[in-house]
Formats: C-alpha cells, structure tokens, sequence
C-alpha cells in the first residue's frame, strides 16, 4: 500500500500529474473509466512542455466536458511504497465548474454528481486525503 503525503500548494516544484477535486451546483462531479465500474476524480499525466495548471485545463475538459470553471491549487502530494524510490508528484486543484458541455470521446465513460463520495472509489486513499486537504479550507 501506497503512504499518501501532503504538502502545501507549490511545496514539490516538479509534477508528474494533475488531480481535480471537481465541485458542480454544490455537488461532487466524478467519473468512470470505460474499463472500471469505480468513480474518481478528474486527472492525468502532465505532457511535456505543458504546465500543471495546463493540465488540469485539459484533464478536467477530456474527462468531464467541463467548459466554464474556476481552478484553484488545493495541495500537492505524492504516494510512495514503502522501502522504494518511486513516488510520482502531484498538483490538486479545486475545480469550481461553472458550466459542463458534451464530454469528449475519452478514456472516461461518464460523470455523475455526488453529494458525498461513493465507496466504490477506483483511489480511495488519495480521493480521502484530497477530500481532508479540501475541508480545511
């Protein structure tokens, strides 16, 4: 199992990839990958040359048809293995969704809104620290 830490917003400086804790008509917006039956939220790998807050634009559009919304950095955090060098470093951001569209065709089959999170979550320990990080703002 992977430790899940925390840090404040710009604390890690290089990111491998982007989270959006996704906020629609004051509910949860999550999504469903084509080949889980889990929801989380939106994210990915950050494209060379892209910047996070590039990223999360982008993710957040591809995997939710978000097309009007606000982003503010909530935290940074990487998850590491125990006894291993391999953590990867994320950016979360608070998405504050104004407006959705059509969904692209993706990766994602579909959203849907929540007004606490699902317990068939596809990252539950990283979705629960992110949700924590969220309500302590």
């Amino acid at each position: 199992m992977n430790e899940i830490k925390i840090y404040p917003p710009g604390t890690l400086g290089t990111y491998d990839y982007v989270v959006m804790l996704s906020r629609y008509q004051d509910q949860f917006l999550l999504s469903r990958h084509k080949n889980r039956t889990t929801w989380e939220m939106q994210g990915g790998h950050i494209e060379p040359g892209e910047t996070p807050e590039a990223a999360a634009k982008r993710e957040l559009f591809e995997e939710s048809g978000a097309i009007s919304f606000t982003l503010i950095p909530l935290c940074d955090y990487c998850g590491e293995e125990p006894g291993k060098n391999n953590h990867g470093a994320g950016m979360v951001f608070c998405a504050d969704i104004h407006e959705l569209g059509i969904m692209p065709e993706s990766e994602m089959a579909e959203t849907a809104f929540f007004d606490k999170f699902p317990d068939n979550l596809t990252y539950p320990e990283i979705t629960r620290c992110i949700f924590n990080a969220f309500k302590t703002l």
